[in-house]
């Protein structure tokens, strides 16, 4: 998320990620990441800010052992898949 919110084009896993976007497509993240309530939460803001970007609901992984960690919710992948495909970001996205 880091690398895209950037514009960091290093790796081919983001170059494809960002050539589907360059297409027009809707790109669909599941985020799940030890510091999405800390350092990567300004990332995952910029990327909700912009066109074409749709994220997975997520919730806290474990507020005691990881307070600043989560996790996407794997029921919604596929309605927010067909969301995305109409251009809508299903809601609420943290859960």
């Amino acid at each position: 998320m880091a690398k895209l919110a950037c514009d960091i084009i290093d790796t081919p896993a983001v170059m494809a990620a960002k050539s589907h976007l360059r297409n027009g497509r809707p790109l669909v993240i599941a985020p799940s990441t030890n510091n999405g309530l800390s350092g990567n939460a300004e990332n995952i803001g910029k990327l909700l800010n912009r066109k074409n970007y749709y994220f997975v609901p997520f919730r806290q992984d474990n507020p005691i052992t990881k307070p600043r960690s989560i996790v996407f919710d794997s029921e919604y992948i596929i309605k927010t898949i067909k969301l995305a495909l109409d251009r809508e970001q299903i809601s609420p996205i943290l859960l």
